[in-house]
């Protein structure tokens, strides 16, 4: 075999191990000994910020997702950028990504209490869970072990799904991830809290296509409240649309807005005109016992996504050790 061929499988097999979930053997009770108060921490510092700032839970939420998407879950998303390098979070589709400070105080709080003992990417599965429970949603056991990885590459978040891909290109985005179908349609439900500009979703309001002005995919009147909301001439960095009915709440109200037509994003619609999908949607629609269920189940396996359990605990989430 070829130097050259040797080069392109190592590439390959860095990739896939990067994409994958791990193998990784996590433990609900993993801190049970090393910081009996981990967990409590977490959940206390969350709620206070989310007292004082009801936007916490989406943006917490949001910041789990994309960081377990592309280097898997190691808090790379935490990371500053620094003269040689762009992080992450100053990668495009991260510009928005926000409350990168609740995870801060709770890690200050977790560092004297228990030192070098609580990873960043540990803080942020355990935040995720609670913003959602805070807000309404499931409870379910958060699989703990993980350690902070000491990469972090603005360049790589064009591998975030974007809020304009078809039902084929999030299947095979979410795939990489080794999560399926229904994890897909189900995770997307995490939209049911928060909000999005503009941007993410004006192309479909005007000049959709050849034969369309509007998506067709979506409700009219609907369209008509967008176009107010985002108006071409007038230009407002803030202005945009919660992204269901009842946005500070966990519940399964995106999916029956999904029904309706209202879906914001080209990617939350597509779901209900793919046969593959829109049994999901008619199923959480009608049946938020079972999206709570299914939405445990996935963010569990979310979490195992690219987990390391040999490296560092930081002791500062934006700076490797």
């Amino acid at each position: 075999m070829s130097f050259s061929t040797n080069l392109v499988s190592s590439i390959i097999f860095v990739v896939l191990a990067m994409l994958n979930p791990s193998e990784a053997s996590l433990d609900a009770r993993y801190y049970d000994r090393l910081c009996p108060a981990a967990e409590k921490i977490v959940l206390e510092t969350v709620r206070n910020a989310t007292l004082h700032d009801p936007k916490v839970p989406a943006r917490i939420l949001r910041m789990f997702f994309h960081d377990c998407f592309i280097r898997g879950c190691d808090a790379s998303l935490l990371l500053d950028s620094t003269r040689t390098n762009q992080a992450e979070k100053d990668g495009p589709p991260n510009i928005s990504v926000r409350a990168f400070y609740v995870i801060d105080d709770a890690k200050t709080k977790l560092e004297k209490a228990c030192p070098r003992k609580v990873s960043c990417a540990d803080i942020i599965a355990i935040a995720a869970r609670d913003v959602v429970t805070l807000s309404g949603g499931p409870y379910w056991n958060v699989l703990k072990g993980r350690k902070d990885g000491r990469i972090s590459r603005a360049n790589e978040t064009i591998n975030l799904p974007a809020p304009t891909f078809n039902v084929s290109q999030l299947i095979q985005s979410f795939g990489a991830r080794g999560l399926g179908i229904k994890d897909m349609v189900t995770l997307s439900g995490g939209h049911t809290l928060g909000f999005s500009h503009c941007s993410s979703f004006e192309s479909r309001l005007q000049n959709f296509s050849s034969l369309h002005d509007i998506d067709p995919s979506m409700n009219e009147n609907f369209a008509q409240t967008l176009r107010k909301n985002c108006p071409k001439l007038k230009r407002d960095k803030n202005a945009g649309q919660f992204l269901d009915s009842t946005s500070s709440v966990f519940d399964n109200d995106y999916y029956k807005q999904i029904l309706a037509g209202k879906g914001v994003f080209g990617s939350d619609q597509a779901l209900l005109g793919d046969l593959r999908t829109k049994w999901i949607v008619e199923t959480f629609a009608r049946d938020k016992t079972a999206f709570f269920r299914e939405f445990g189940a996935s963010m569990v396996k979310l979490g195992n996504v690219g987990v390391k359990e040999v490296g560092e605990v930081r002791v500062n989430c934006r700076f490797v050790n």
